[in-house]
Order: structure tokens, then C-alpha cells, then sequence
């Protein structure tokens, strides 16, 4: 019995190492998720007013499916149980694509045309939101419960976003004086909770790169059978540089890159922790307003930047 247990022990220890191992992975891949998605901030706010959010997210799930679908093909490991290409298997059951599409595509919409009116730091905070509404939904999905210490964290990144979102006013707190863009967006971020537990609820085996490419076409196809007006009605040869310059940042950073850190995250870390990393967002945003030389936000509203903040390094310390 003795020589078993021995023996057993450094199995033990490597199937442990190995799970912390999977799970700094899925850290990294948020965080880096976390900095791509914050850049469509900040470009977006600026050419939102110059295309229809329908037109931009369209043409942006097109030419991102496509990249993905290219990555499947030449990355090892880009397809199902570490080869490359796609496999038979991956198209059973395509409704599935077509249901995560229509949230992911409905979130993207509704947030450009947000951010309209909202400023890019107040909409980030109004993302960071989504955590505590994905852990909402994790549960019935995913049977996935709150521990303690991730139901603080959670608190505490909702309160700071509510400060940065009325920008420190508590009059307008006590008022629910929300400004039209941000609550807009606010129903996409309803999707987007809704959309992550169904990321793991749904998947069948698929890699990270087929799952991303098969929802952003799937996504191409939604959107043009529901704008397909917009997308007819955009003088594409008169659009200014800027959105071209913004179209290619969120195919490749905020689409391509981004739909699959998610999902590889999703299939490593619990969901509510996957979506801990929207707490980044303002932080980068701010960060990515002062490189465009928009200035940074007003004190008033450093004081939640610095509550989601806290709420992400409780998140980091619980693990």
C-alpha cells in the first residue's frame, strides 16, 4: 500500500500542475482579450456616426470568418483534437452557430450604436457590468455557483462601474439618470452574458479557431438577412480612412482574436472568472484615450476606476 500511495502522489502533483498550468493559460488569453476589446472603444466611438453599426459589424464578421477559417486551415491544432482544417463533425447540430451568432452579432450593433452618444470610458464601465450578469446566467446553464470571495469580487467591480458610469454624481445615481447611449448598450451587454455560458453549454469538441470562425460567419449571414438595406445603402468608396483603419483593428484584434481567446479561455477558467476580465476594460480604454490624445477622464470617476480594479486582483488572488 505503501509503494501505491508513493506512487500515486506525483501523479497527483503533476495533474495538479497541470490544471494551474490550463488555467494561467486562460488567465493570459483574457487579458489579452481584455486589451483587444477595449481598442474598439475608442476607435468605434470615433467612427460611429460615419457607417451603420449593422454595415461595419457585417462586413467585419465576413472578412474575421474568413481570417479564422484560414487560421483553421494552416494553424496545428487549429481544428478538432489537434489537426488542422475542419472535420464533419464540426458542422452537427449548425444551429448552434446560428443562436451564438445572433447574440454575439445583436451585442456588437448595440454597442456601436451606443457608443453614438456614450463616451468610450463610460461604456467600457457599463461592460464591466456584464461579469455579475454572466454569473446570473452561469448558474441555471451551467450549474456553476458563486463562491464567496468571486461574489465580493463581483460586487465590488459593479459598484465602481456604476460610479465611473454616472462619473461620480450621486445625484444622478439616486436619479437613475442614465445617458441613452449607455443604456443601449446596456442590452447588449445582456447578450454578451447570455452569450458566454452558451460558449461552453454548446460546444461539442469544436477548437477554439472553428468555433470563432463558424459564429462569425454564421454572425455575416444573420446580419445580412436583417440590414441587408444598410449594408446597399453605404457609399463604401466615400467612407473616411478611419473607418478602414477601424474595420481592419476589430477584424483582426476585436473579432479574430478576441472570439477565440474567449473561447479557449471559457473551455480552461469558470465563466464567471472568464468574464472577471471585463474589468480590465476601462483601465485599458483610459490607456487607449490617452494615446489618441482625447485626454484622460475626470477625477470624479477615478475613484471607481479604482474599485474594478480591486475587484480583478481579488479575482486574481482567489486562484
Amino acid at each position: 500500500m505503501r509503494f501505491v500511495n508513493d506512487r500515486l502522489r506525483p501523479m497527483t502533483g503533476f495533474a495538479a500542475s497541470r490544471g494551474r498550468a490550463q488555467a494561467l493559460r486562460g488567465h493570459a488569453a483574457m487579458l489579452g482579450f481584455s486589451a483587444a476589446v477595449s481598442g474598439s472603444f475608442s476607435l468605434g466611438a470615433m467612427v460611429a456616426n460615419d457607417i451603420s453599426p449593422v454595415a461595419l459589424t457585417a462586413v467585419r464578421f465576413l472578412l474575421a470568418s474568413l481570417v479564422l477559417a484560414l487560421l483553421v486551415s494552416i494553424v496545428p491544432g487549429g481544428g478538432r483534437d489537434g489537426q488542422r482544417g475542419f472535420t464533419r463533425a464540426d458542422w452537427r447540430a449548425p444551429w448552434r452557430y446560428g443562436l451564438m451568432a445572433a447574440l454575439y452579432t445583436g451585442y456588437f450593433v448595440l454597442m456601436f450604436e451606443g457608443l453614438k452618444t456614450a463616451r468610450p470610458v463610460s461604456a467600457g464601465a457599463v461592460f464591466t457590468l456584464t461579469p455579475l450578469m454572466t454569473a446570473a446566467v452561469a448558474w441555471p446553464f451551467l450549474g456553476q455557483r458563486l463562491r464567496p470571495v468571486v461574489g465580493t469580487a463581483l460586487g465590488v467591480g459593479a459598484v465602481g462601474a456604476l460610479w465611473v458610469i454616472f462619473r461620480g454624481d450621486t445625484a444622478a445615481l439616486v436619479g437613475f439618470e442614465v445617458g441613452q447611449g449607455e443604456g443601449i448598450y446596456f442590452l447588449g451587454c445582456i447578450l454578451h452574458a447570455v452569450y458566454a455560458p452558451m460558449l461552453r453549454r454548446l460546444n461539442r469538441g469544436e477548437s477554439a479557431l472553428v468555433t470563432a470562425s463558424m459564429i462569425t460567419g454564421a454572425g455575416f449571414f444573420v446580419l445580412l438577412a436583417y440590414g441587408w438595406r444598410d449594408l446597399l445603402a453605404t457609399d463604401w468608396g466615400a467612407l473616411p480612412a478611419l473607418v478602414w483603419v477601424t474595420l481592419a483593428y476589430l477584424v483582426v484584434f476585436a473579432t479574430a482574436f478576441s472570439a477565440t481567446a474567449l473561447q479557449f479561455a471559457a473551455q480552461r477558467l469558470p465563466v464567471s472568472k472568464v468574464m472577471a476580465y471585463t474589468y480590465a476594460t476601462p483601465c485599458w480604454i483610459i490607456l487607449w484615450e490617452l494615446a489618441l490624445g482625447h485626454g484622460g477622464p475626470g477625477l470624479l470617476v477615478l475613484p471607481g476606476v479604482a474599485l474594478i480594479v480591486v475587484a480583478l486582483l481579488i479575482l486574481l488572488r482567489a486562484d
